[in-house]
């Protein structure tokens, strides 16, 4: 069973673990996030922003955030990341879910950056997106 927790005071217990396997894999958004967390850049705490974690059993199984989307009135999907032995599970569906209905209550638009992986378009159009041209904005989805 998948549990979403929204992540307000600290980052999860286990994301340090999280993290690892993400660099691992040369994915770089999970050292963008800790850093940012840390350093008050980006703790997801604005106006209808928020921060997700999943858990499957217990473990933190992926991460995924929503926040403003600078110069839109938008807001962003950011930070998403499922540790590789949770995936095909539905995990990053669920953290998607959240985000997007998140999302959805701070703004009509929402936007994503896809580049980072191949997987990550089809991903996105699957839930709705449609392909953007926007600068910095590979998919859109207007709610």
């Amino acid at each position: 069973m998948i549990q979403i927790v929204r992540v307000i005071d600290d980052l999860p217990v286990d994301f340090p673990r999280l993290r690892a396997e993400a660099a691992a894999e040369g994915v770089r958004n999970m050292d963008l996030l800790a850093r940012q967390w840390a350093d008050g850049a980006n703790r997801f705490d604005g106006q209808g922003e928020a921060l997700f974690a999943a858990f499957v059993d217990g473990e933190l199984a992926g991460v995924g955030g929503v926040s403003a989307e600078t110069g839109l009135a938008a807001m962003r999907m950011r930070r998403l990341y499922v540790r590789p032995s949770f995936r095909r599970r539905g995990v990053a569906s669920a953290l998607a879910a959240a985000m997007i209905q998140q999302g959805l209550q701070g703004a009509r638009l929402l936007t994503v950056n896809a580049a980072a992986s191949l997987a990550a378009p089809p991903f996105w159009e699957a839930l709705g997106f449609r392909r953007s041209g926007r600068a910095g904005v590979t998919h859109q989805l207007e709610g």
